[in-house]
């Protein structure tokens, strides 16, 4: 019988073995409803632990735009089922299958609890810790292809677009940034010019880069959440301001015969993003960290690549999609901050809130001016461009306020809607 035994045993570790079930811990460790699982390969997981004493897993990283779903929620569908909603944007997965009620799918994994231990069927090595982050390294090319110091370029606006662009230092780029501004009201640029922009934007080569569901940003109960959340936000506002002087580089052709250019516009608005990025800064310092201390993502930078060559796509995506999602978690986020005490960062939160009101205004003004030169339907346009380049659809909640604020209000579609969202702009 002990033979018998010992066979059994070393039978079930084969199949174990052959069937790649990865042991990621005992149970008794899972006590929180939802645990990160670093994979090898970049491919995190999440487990899942409900209140039934069930376990599930699924990939960690929302298939909409790389949301931490270890951050979410349990909640209870329509028919009965648990699912576990995405942060960022609400989307929820199904924890049995994977499936969402906007389309899209998330991969999930059988788990097996034997022996008082937690079994995952995947190939891939699991841990509880991060495994060795590799630093992204990036060329650094401060001067525009093309361009030399001392050519008449230099007097044009596309010239310090492109220039800024290839600027990795993020404080040069806001001293940059103030330079231009200068030059622009002094009258000593005047000219818009064209050339040919980077591709993407340069970045530090000590920066490091990760997929945008490997970012963890806590929900701002710690100080180092806050931090995490503070750094996420500076992060974004460097974006933010590569992605004005992009519009202004990349769109150069496109002239408008009114006296406030869209050029002038985007120019205002990467100021103002400089303005909050310094502000974010200083205040990460005030905390002991600083920008760059944790990793980034380059998510936000996808968009613009998808529209390239799409004016109207990028106002509506960038603008009136994102920049409009950003009004709607921005007073959370305060409230969030001002419970733990934290005025400093909420006054600083409150001046970029009221500001990201001004972005989605001016992208929704300039979409609406361009439909009309076109004799194109404002509303129609912006139905057939976001499903081209936006993934999906938005759940509640929505700042209302806000966005009428902004001159948009929204409404959800129809789930037998063939467009992901729908907003009604206000004329």
């Amino acid at each position: 019988m002990e033979g018998f035994q010992e066979e059994l045993v070393s039978a079930l570790r084969e199949v174990v073995s052959n069937s790649h079930w990865q042991c990621v811990g005992e149970k008794r460790s899972f006590k929180a409803t939802c645990t990160k699982l670093f994979s090898e390969d970049g491919e995190h997981l999440v487990l899942i632990h409900t209140t039934d004493d069930k376990f599930y897993a699924m990939d960690s990283s929302c298939p909409h735009e790389g949301g931490p779903l270890e951050q979410g929620d349990i909640e209870e569908l329509c028919d009965g089922r648990l699912a576990l909603t995405c942060p960022w944007h609400y989307f929820e997965f199904c924890l049995d299958d994977g499936s969402s009620s906007t389309g899209l799918q998330n991969q999930v994994y059988e788990v097996k609890v034997y022996e008082g231990k937690v079994y995952i069927q995947t190939q891939n090595a699991l841990s509880l810790t991060p495994w060795k982050e590799t630093p992204c390294t990036v060329s650094v090319n401060s001067e525009p292809a093309a361009i030399s110091q001392g050519s008449d370029a230099e007097s044009t606006l596309s010239y310090w677009a492109c220039k800024i662009l290839s600027t990795a230092d993020p404080q040069e780029k806001v001293k940059l940034t103030q330079h231009v501004q200068t030059l622009w009201e002094s009258g000593k640029i005047s000219e818009i010019g064209q050339m040919e922009p980077p591709a993407q934007p340069q970045r530090k080569e000590n920066l490091i880069i990760v997929q945008p569901g490997r970012i963890k940003r806590g929900k701002g109960g710690t100080l180092s959440s806050r931090i995490a959340l503070l750094h996420s936000m500076a992060n974004i506002e460097q974006w933010a301001i590569d992605l004005s002087w992009d519009i202004i580089a990349r769109f150069a052709h496109f002239r408008l015969c009114t006296g406030e250019t869209l050029h002038v516009l985007c120019t205002s608005m990467s100021v103002l993003s400089h303005q909050h990025y310094s502000l974010l800064e200083k205040r990460l310092a005030e905390l002991d960290s600083n920008f760059g201390a944790l990793p980034v993502h380059n998510g936000l930078w996808q968009s613009a690549a998808d529209t390239a060559h799409d004016l109207l796509g990028r106002l509506a995506i960038v603008h009136m999609v994102h920049e409009a999602r950003g009004l709607d978690v921005h007073p959370q986020t305060m409230q969030r901050f001002s419970t733990q005490g934290d005025d400093s960062s909420v006054r600083i939160l409150e001046v970029i809130y009221t500001d990201e009101i001004t972005h989605v205004a001016a992208g929704l003004k300039w979409f609406t001016y361009i439909c009309g030169k076109e004799q194109r339907d404002c509303l129609s346009t912006f139905h057939e461009l976001v499903p081209l380049y936006f993934k999906g659809y938005l759940k509640p909640p929505f700042n209302t306020e806000g966005r009428r604020s902004a001159g948009m209000s929204e409404e959800v579609l129809l789930s037998l809607m063939p467009s992901p969202i729908d907003f009604i702009l206000i004329k």
